[in-house]
């Protein structure tokens, strides 16, 4: 198989390599996980150069089979009690302002992990109590106690990912259904806890064969679900094995989705090639708190 010729704006930005040392030595010395790393993140090397970083919980394994995913999938390892303490004491080594947490699915728990997530929030607020912090979470299978779960400790940005316009769902998201996923969304707003605003974010990969209608209408069903942040970003296939890129989307494209999806009343966009969910997400978060569009 050829290589895939990437047109030039798909390309990953220089690091700063004191900074980049400086995390990928804390992360090693703590053993924690970065789904930077897990998902081939293509910013990996411009966020760890500013001491950012996405960290995974609940292992490196997933229950489920997604077409575009590079995590592995298979049966996970029991979770590690001590994970959340970790998480937060690189926090605090990096001197994060503002932490993403994601995880792995597991539909092998019965609560899909919310409990692990929401101790590793409380953890991080008792380590760096200045720090925002935003979950990515998976659909858990759309339990409402799980969402409740999460969203008691309060985190300031609940986030779980379309991903993709329905139609593709069978094909590339088989272990997974948009009305779930949508449901979820929609759900954040009437359990999060009252002590805390909490904004509610998702994002969708484009490049998978979807047109531009389906995007439109995905980004309206998900502001019409409540959802105030939103991350656009292309799909890059991990390997051979994993779906191939349909098409590559201009720059010029990404904008326009940017302008529509604000004009619908979202409250913070980051629409690019190499935009990804916690791309930029403290800005977003401050956009948000703002109350000026960005």
């Amino acid at each position: 198989m050829r290589p895939v010729d990437y047109p030039k704006w798909v390309r990953a930005r220089a690091r700063n390599a004191g900074g980049f040392a400086h995390t990928r030595e804390v992360l090693r010395r703590l053993g924690v996980r970065t789904v930077c790393e897990d998902a081939h993140c293509p910013n990996l090397p411009e966020c760890w150069g500013h001491g950012a970083a996405t960290f995974m919980v609940m292992g490196g394994v997933c229950t489920r089979s997604c077409r575009y995913c590079a995590v592995q999938s298979g049966c996970p390892a029991p979770l590690q009690a001590d994970e959340p303490v970790q998480v937060a004491e690189a926090c605090a080594q990096l001197g994060l302002r503002h932490v993403v947490i994601t995880s792995v699915t597991r539909d092998d728990l019965d609560d899909g992990g919310a409990a692990h997530l929401a101790s590793t929030v409380l953890a991080i607020r008792d380590r760096v109590p200045g720090a925002s912090v935003e979950v990515l979470a998976p659909d858990f299978g759309g339990s409402i106690d799980a969402l409740d779960h999460v969203l008691s400790a309060g985190p300031d940005v609940f986030a779980h990912n379309i991903e993709m316009v329905p139609r593709l769902y069978p094909l590339l998201r088989p272990g997974a259904q948009y009305e779930t996923s949508l449901g979820l969304v929609s759900s954040v707003d009437a359990h999060a806890a009252p002590s805390r605003r909490t904004f509610v974010k998702s994002g969708i990969m484009l490049g998978l064969g979807e047109t531009r209608v389906e995007v439109t209408q995905v980004i309206s069903d998900l502001r019409s679900a409540g959802c105030e942040l939103l991350s656009v970003g292309q799909y890059l296939s991990p390997s051979p094995e994993h779906a191939p890129v349909a098409r590559f989307v201009c720059p010029d494209e990404f904008q326009s989705i940017r302008g529509e999806a604000l004009e619908m009343g979202f409250l913070a966009v980051e629409a690019g090639p190499l935009v990804r969910s916690s791309y930029r997400s403290y800005e977003m978060l401050q956009a948000a708190r703002s109350g000026v569009p960005h």
